[in-house]
């Protein structure tokens, strides 16, 4: 994998394939760009795809330099600038979303538009914000991640899908091909993503990203509720909403070929605009 140096020393390894207009797909808390395989793969054939392993994350974790929104903010305008990305599609999923929302302002003139998936602009519920969870679900997620953070992260793991959203071949197929083939993140940088996640407020700006924005969630997600969703499409000048029912938090893997489909139908209505 290409690696590229941040001046904080922070290292964003990515993976590169395809040709045509950029897509760059970003993972979510604990993951790695292995969990965007399955589109990597498709959209090669139409797209520049590139797929970075966020910083404390996957390959990108082995300096020791943990997740913060600002720092990604820093990796993504250095990658765009290094690889001259222009007129692109950027993703993001959970976390990788916010950390997208928050890249917007710095890269809106190389950006056509933007995807978020199961993202939350705030993640824990407030008097202002009903959408997140109760505050009680970070704190119990937190302390487990202290006390065993394997149990932690193989618990998160299981919630990101529905009941019945997958049989056993499906659930087999990605623990083997995206979590055990990706590079976890040590219990430090998962820990430290975990409590950025748990500070994180994008609200504020989402009046101001003018950007077409498709957003995808799954009816039934547990990790981030839908309604984040649709705060978010309320806020968004120019935002599109698709919910999909029986669905919970990563339906890029659950149902790749619909997942696919979206984001396909989204790029060819960019491609009318243009």
């Amino acid at each position: 994998m290409p690696m590229l140096k941040a001046p904080d020393g922070a290292e964003t390894y990515y993976g590169e394939i395809g040709a045509g207009r950029p897509l760059v797909l970003l993972h979510g808390w604990a993951g790695s760009g292995r969990f965007w395989r399955w589109q990597a793969e498709a959209f090669a054939a139409s797209c520049r795809v590139v797929v970075p392993d966020l910083r404390g994350h996957g390959r990108s974790a082995a300096n020791g330099v943990t997740f913060t929104i600002d720092g990604c903010t820093a990796d993504l305008v250095a990658l765009f600038e290094e690889l001259e990305l222009t007129d692109a599609l950027l993703v993001g999923w959970s976390q990788g979303g916010q950390a997208a929302l928050a890249a917007v302002p710095h890269l809106r003139d190389r950006l056509a538009g933007l995807v978020l998936v199961a993202c939350p602009p705030k993640y824990s519920a407030s008097a202002d914000y009903p959408p997140g969870l109760p505050p009680s679900e970070m704190k119990g997620l937190s302390l487990l991640m202290r006390r065993d953070p394997d149990r932690a992260l193989g618990d998160f793991f299981r919630r990101m899908f529905a009941p019945g959203e997958l049989d056993d071949g499906q659930y087999q197929r990605i623990v083997h091909e995206i979590v055990m083939a990706g590079h976890k993140p040590t219990p430090d940088a998962a820990r430290a993503a975990l409590a950025e996640l748990d500070q994180t407020d994008l609200r504020d700006i989402l009046p101001t990203i003018d950007l077409p924005t498709l957003l995808i969630h799954g009816e039934a997600d547990t990790i981030c509720l839908p309604d984040a969703s649709r705060f978010m499409a309320e806020r968004l000048p120019a935002a599109a909403l698709e919910l999909l029912p029986g669905l919970g938090h990563a339906p890029q893997l659950s149902r790749p070929t619909l997942f696919n489909a979206l984001v396909s139908g989204y790029l060819e209505g960019l491609h009318a605009g243009n």
